[in-house]
């Protein structure tokens, strides 16, 4: 019994490796028009994603929500207006270096 215990147990314990997937982007393949064409909820995840990037990049240990709106509105109005660009091109031309 006790083995059949500490069988399950560890079995149980093994799970959440099995359960935690990654994803890859190739955020050099990826085009303003790919960004636009995202749900309101994928935008919004994706847009809060790629400004946390940002902002490790240039080693900033805060948040700030109004410029984060600000930069998303940016993005996507300089995207309406080049759709086939590359994304990170976009985030260069509108936000820059922080």
């Amino acid at each position: 019994m006790r083995l059949r215990f500490i069988s399950t147990a560890f079995a149980i314990s093994l799970l959440p490796m099995a359960a935690n997937a990654q994803v890859i982007i190739d955020m050099g393949a990826f085009t303003c028009d790919q960004y636009l064409a995202m749900s309101p909820a994928m935008s919004r995840d994706f847009s809060a994603w790629i400004s946390g990037w940002f902002s490790y990049q240039a080693h900033k240990t805060f948040v700030d929500v109004l410029a984060h709106e600000k930069n998303i509105a940016s993005v996507k109005s300089w995207c309406q207006s080049h759709p086939r660009v590359n994304l990170m091109e976009a985030l260069q031309s509108t936000i820059g270096p922080q």
